[in-house]
């Protein structure tokens, strides 16, 4: 269900970027003059801004060890259809495209996060995406991993 798709971290990037702006990038971070090119007319706005812990407040840490591995996927949840309970081991950039994404996670809260919305999955916790709406979800989920890293473990 978590199909990879391995890109460089430019592509990544861009690919970001140019979803912001065809989403309107809707985000209350609004970047700096120090992020905007200099000479540049105007510059898409920023989805997230220096980010340092995920949605349970835990610390950022990229794995150690091996090759940075940068891939994405877009992940699609029909009505009432769920990603079954797993756990990401690297961090994971998320960007809600379409409708309203419920996650229950293990440490016992439960968080909806809409259309627009982005934020950093949390790491090493067991966590179940469900589509509790009336219409398709879509995820954009960018892995920031390791070569040889699994970025998704099942719960067993």
């Amino acid at each position: 269900m978590w199909g990879r798709t391995f890109i460089t971290p430019v592509a990544a990037a861009l690919c970001v970027l140019a979803l912001s702006a065809c989403s309107g990038g809707n985000s209350s971070a609004v970047p700096s003059a120090s992020d905007t090119p200099s000479g540049s007319a105007s510059a898409a706005p920023m989805l997230l801004t220096q980010q340092t812990t995920t949605v349970l407040e835990q610390p950022l840490a990229y794995p150690k060890g091996a090759a940075a591995q940068v891939s994405s996927t877009i992940v699609e949840l029909q009505p009432g259809q769920a990603t079954g309970w797993h756990k990401h081991n690297v961090p994971l950039y998320v960007y809600i495209l379409e409708g309203t994404l419920t996650v229950e996670y293990d440490a016992g809260v439960t968080k909806e996060y809409p259309a627009s919305t982005a934020f950093m999955e949390a790491t090493k916790v067991f966590h179940n995406g469900i589509n509790k709406g009336s219409s398709v979800v879509r995820v954009l989920c960018v892995f920031m991993g390791a070569e040889g890293l699994n970025n998704t473990v099942k719960r067993p």
